[in-house]
């Protein structure tokens, strides 16, 4: 093992709700209307019962083999050398989930709070944080996480109630009329929202169950957290189009910041757009964290290496680059989370598990035989 640290079944709880969360609840309002229009939240609710078949499928993925990660897992399955293959096509896309978000955190803090600052220095400072993080290890993470957890419910809870306070600022018109749009726009949407909601959860399998004190109490943690966090989706995806409507909704890259600059209490509590840079530097800081403690402990796991922390700054060094290459501006990362991003997410967050699962049961018959 690379690193022996253990987590409570509480703490995985919180990491998932704050992982599912993540990146989506600037996001994924505007990308969901685009699609469906005032349909959104339902293609949200339909993709969170898929999100829970897929945890159904990750924990089936860990039972195999507890004490395990899923590189390990791969070895085991796929032989040393297809599975140390296949292991490094799931670093490579763990570090560029991480450029992702990365750019997500440069491109929202130039464009709508630090305009003079260049995006170059928010992406150097943030990925300093993130391996800083990655170098305390998995267990400081998840104390972290378990003391930030409520700030995050507690700004969410006021971010919520404020649009239902006077005056209203909401219209109920505009989720009117239901079902409008057709079946492939909704099979489209749900797809998008599961590529970006529950599809990554894969990378988990770096740390459940092998670095949980309690697996079967984990197992029931993991539904609670990816339906806790498909909830707050929703509420926001719901709350977004009531107050824009579905078309301003869907010209908006984030919409339910916009949401929040545009509440006014009273006429004397205003723009309190910061409740929601906030919450949602809490929830991507810890996605990209999981996405990099994948990477990182994917890499020397692969690499037969017994400590991971001497890959943590060279393969920060490559993330602020590759953030820099990949993706040059926001319409072309937009294009991509759209056309490719969920084939590609599909490809380890679907495939990847049921084919391992697959594998497992003929090896068994074999062995019986």
């Amino acid at each position: 093992m690379v690193e022996n640290f253990k987590i409570s079944a509480r703490q995985f709880s919180i990491l998932v709700i704050l992982f599912s969360i993540g990146s989506a609840i600037l996001v994924i309002p505007g990308i969901m209307a685009q699609e469906v229009k005032q349909d959104a939240w339902i293609a949200a609710v339909i993709g969170t019962g898929i999100g829970l078949l897929l945890v159904a499928l990750y924990i089936a993925v860990g039972r195999m083999f507890p004490t395990k990660t899923l590189v390990e897992i791969n070895e085991t399955l796929f032989g040393k050398w297809l599975g140390k293959a296949v292991s490094l096509t799931l670093v490579l896309f763990s570090l560029y989930s991480t450029a992702g978000l990365l750019f997500y955190v440069g491109s929202f803090l130039t464009t709508q709070i630090m305009p003079d600052t260049p995006i170059e220095a928010i992406h150097t400072l943030f990925a300093c944080i993130l391996i800083m993080g990655i170098r305390l290890g998995l267990e400081p993470l998840a104390r972290s996480a378990e003391l930030l957890f409520p700030f995050f419910v507690f700004l969410f809870i006021v971010l919520v109630a404020s649009i239902f306070l006077p005056p209203v600022q909401f219209k109920f018109e505009n989720i009117q009329p239901v079902f409008e749009t057709g079946i492939k726009p909704m099979i489209h949407a749900v797809f998008l929202f599961t590529s970006i909601f529950s599809l990554p959860l894969i990378v988990l399998l770096m740390i459940f169950p092998v670095s949980v004190n309690q697996p079967k109490a984990a197992e029931k943690k993991f539904f609670f957290g990816i339906l806790i966090g498909g909830i707050c989706l929703i509420i926001i995806i719901a709350l977004t189009i009531l107050v824009l409507g579905a078309d301003s909704s869907a010209r908006q890259t984030y919409p339910s910041y916009l949401v929040a600059r545009k509440l006014n209490i009273g006429d004397f509590l205003q723009r309190i757009e910061a409740i929601m840079a906030l919450m949602w530097i809490i929830t991507i800081y810890f996605k990209m964290a999981f996405f990099f403690y994948a990477t990182v402990i994917g890499l020397a796991q692969t690499l037969n290496m017994k400590d991971y922390r001497p890959l943590t700054l060279p393969l920060g060094m490559i993330l602020v680059s590759l953030t820099l290459l990949i993706f040059p501006n926001v319409v072309q990362k937009a294009t991509f989370d759209k056309e490719i991003w969920p084939l590609y997410a599909s490809t380890y967050g679907l495939v990847l598990p049921i084919l391992l699962l697959a594998v497992n049961v003929f090896r068994k018959k074999i062995h019986q035989k």
